[in-house]
């Protein structure tokens, strides 16, 4: 069982920097009822800090974003992470959106993925398949092959640099009818 305040992303490519913000954002998120899912720093001198974040059902609204937006602007003065000016973006995962926990990646089973790998894995970085399986150590991807189905693909979880839900058809008429 999770404690409050817990990270229990198993996907995290984050600098640093972005590691010393998680860390003091998290905790703030989970008092409002919120999970992080990324922190992202982007722009010359960090001029822009992305705050993707939801509901621990998957869930964001705008009120929500505006909500972790009031709660983090007064830590950010406080914490003071980046030298110079820089905006603070809150926002949802979105359709297409990054895979970071266990739960995640079961939530995806059967949907079309991406998956960027820190190192090759059979002379390949990047794979885009159907979510097979997940577990605390590998995913398993069907990936077809001049159009005929292949063999799964394991990749080890702790080799994923990131992971993500591709928008098709299905996802779109599924998001439409929430």
């Amino acid at each position: 069982m999770m404690k409050a305040g817990e990270d229990d992303r198993l996907i995290r490519r984050e600098t640093e920097t972005e590691r010393r913000i998680a860390a003091f954002v998290a905790p703030v998120l989970d008092e409002l009822g919120f999970r992080l899912v990324r922190i992202k720093v982007s722009g010359r001198d960090g001029a822009t800090v992305q705050i993707m974040a939801e509901r621990p059902d998957g869930t964001m609204t705008i009120e929500g974003c505006s909500q972790i937006g009031r709660a983090l602007s007064p830590v950010f003065d406080v914490e003071d992470p980046l030298p110079g000016g820089y905006n603070l973006e809150v926002s949802s995962p979105g359709m297409d959106r990054p895979l970071v926990r266990l739960d995640d990646f079961h939530a995806a089973l059967g949907a079309e993925v991406k998956i960027e790998m820190t190192e090759l894995i059979d002379g390949r970085r990047r794979f885009r398949g159907v979510l097979e399986s997940a577990d605390e150590t590998a995913v398993s991807l069907r990936i077809a092959v001049d159009g005929a189905p292949a063999e799964p693909v394991e990749l080890p979880v702790a080799m994923i640099a990131e992971a993500k839900l591709v928008i098709t058809d299905e996802v779109l008429r599924e998001a439409m009818s929430d």
